[in-house]
């Protein structure tokens, strides 16, 4: 199954460190680039950048309020990307159960490893 396009945006976007971080300044609130730069190690220009990004990832929204430009995370690529990802969880929460089921046998045969 390919990935859906939407998906591919929101991964290529998260997969940089200082845009993970930019979301996760604003998982706090709403904020313009000034704050989240004053907030992290990068210098406003780069924030800007990262926000390029992400706006056009569909993970974060902006609104003008008066002089200045508000930042916000929007939870519906990061919803989608997570029904993706149930796939996988499932897969190895079965790998899980079914290695726990062998291990409860081993303890109760009073089976021992090498």
């Amino acid at each position: 199954m390919w990935l859906h396009t939407a998906v591919e945006a929101v991964l290529q976007a998260i997969g940089d460190a200082s845009r993970r971080a930019v979301l996760d300044a604003l998982r706090d609130g709403p904020q313009t680039s000034g704050e989240l730069a004053a907030r992290l190690p990068i210098a406003r220009p780069g924030v800007s950048r990262h926000l390029r990004v992400l706006r056009e990832a569909g993970l974060v929204e902006v609104e003008a309020r008066a002089q200045f430009r508000v930042y916000s995370i929007r939870p519906d690529p990061l919803a989608e990307l997570d029904a993706w990802l149930g796939a996988y969880r499932a897969l190895w929460r079965n790998r899980l159960d079914a290695l726990h089921t062998e291990i409860a046998r081993g303890t109760r045969g009073g089976r021992s490893t090498p």
